[in-house]
């Protein structure tokens, strides 16, 4: 026991100096917390709310009328609506209403376009949305009033009126887009937290002999590494309570998951991303390596692993390829715990490719590690 103590004391004095070396250095407190809030506050005011000219929606055909295909074809060729083509099943439509993926779905009916006792086409399309997107639903409502006016004035002009469009809540509350976005967010502070704090911070200290002296005590790698880890770790938890509090009171952030299950998965990727930070700062002599070698690490895993958009947006060749991404699985996990309320089991996936990139990069991290 105490030479188990003795082992782990230098790992107790390394968290404490890395910590305090952090809250010493202005630059570095900006960059792992201000400059995030300030990546926050600018992707929040674009997408927590919906304030573009067309609609994202799927339209259900349960009529199997002519004048329903008809006017089918005409929603998919305007330019006001985004028809998602491939959704058939009112389940998925909410589902992504859900995630904030669509705005509304239209439904038409079985009688929809069916010919009436006045011998003309009659009908009531629905118009489903959920109570986080109200005002897209409502304003959907009223552009296809207007359509259905240009359809009735030509068809016939009775009263009643033969189309009409009737909108209802789905009576749950949804996601918006900034719930979605949220993740890439955090994504995106844990990836400079984890890589461009030791790429720069060591390669410093190789400079100025402080690793060099280090080296000439007993201290050992293990040691230096797991208290810089566990040091990193704090941190990334730091930030994201301070970002998840911002995200909160200033745009609404709706939480649907284990706050427990959140830090779990927050510290997976900060270890991880961590250890290529170790890697790349370890090996490189000067900060003239290391900041080339950062900015080619993270930048295809910026545009490549959904901080800036969602991944379903890419190609399906595309989406195979950076779910082995190392920060891929670290959003995706976070963004079903935050929008969908996953549960650990369920991120089973997303974990297996952490942990097997957390080994193979703490394997580079101790082989390539310089102490001067």
């Amino acid at each position: 026991m105490d030479r188990l103590k003795r082992e782990l004391l230098p790992v107790k004095t390394f968290v404490k100096i890395d910590v305090r070396r952090l809250f010493r250095d202005k630059t570095a407190v900006f960059f792992v917390f201000i400059f995030p809030l300030i990546f926050l506050a600018i992707f929040g005011s674009i997408f927590s709310g919906n304030n573009g000219v067309s609609f994202r929606v799927a339209v259900l055909n349960e009529s199997k009328s002519d004048f329903s295909t008809q006017f089918v074809k005409q929603v998919q060729e305007n330019e006001v609506f985004k028809v998602d083509k491939e959704l058939t099943s009112l389940d998925l439509a909410k589902e992504k209403m859900n995630r904030g993926q669509l705005d509304a779905t239209i439904i038409l009916p079985e009688s929809f376009g069916n010919v009436g006792s006045g011998n003309y086409p009659t009908g009531e399309a629905k118009i489903l949305y959920d109570q986080s997107n109200e005002q897209a639903g409502r304003t959907l409502g009223s552009v296809m009033e207007g359509v259905f006016k240009d359809i009735n004035d030509k068809v016939v002009p009775p009263s009643p009126e033969p189309f009409v469009v009737k909108t209802e809540s789905t009576a749950t509350k949804g996601l918006t887009q900034f719930d979605y976005t949220f993740s890439g967010i955090l994504g995106f502070t844990l990836l400079s937290l984890g890589i461009f704090g030791p790429t720069t911070v060591f390669p410093r200290l190789k400079q100025r002999g402080v690793l060099r002296r280090y080296h000439t005590t007993t201290l050992k790698v293990w040691q230096y590494f797991t208290g810089n880890v566990i040091s990193n770790a704090i941190i990334g938890l730091l930030a994201l309570v301070i970002m998840f509090v911002a995200a909160v009171v200033m745009f609404d952030l709706s939480m649907r998951g284990s706050y427990f299950n959140l830090a779990i998965v927050v510290m997976t990727g900060t270890i991880l991303l961590f250890g290529i930070g170790l890697a790349l700062g370890g090996w490189a002599k000067n900060e003239n390596q290391a900041a080339p070698l950062a900015q080619l690490v993270t930048l295809p895993m910026m545009f490549l692993s959904g901080v800036f958009f969602p991944t379903f947006l890419m190609p399906e060749v595309l989406q195979s390829i950076t779910k082995f991404i190392p920060l891929t699985p670290i959003i995706d996990a976070s963004r079903l715990v935050i929008t969908e309320g996953a549960t650990l089991i369920e991120l089973a996936p997303q974990f297996a490719v952490m942990l097997s990139w957390t080994v193979i990069v703490y394997l580079i991290a101790f082989k390539v590690f310089r102490w001067e």
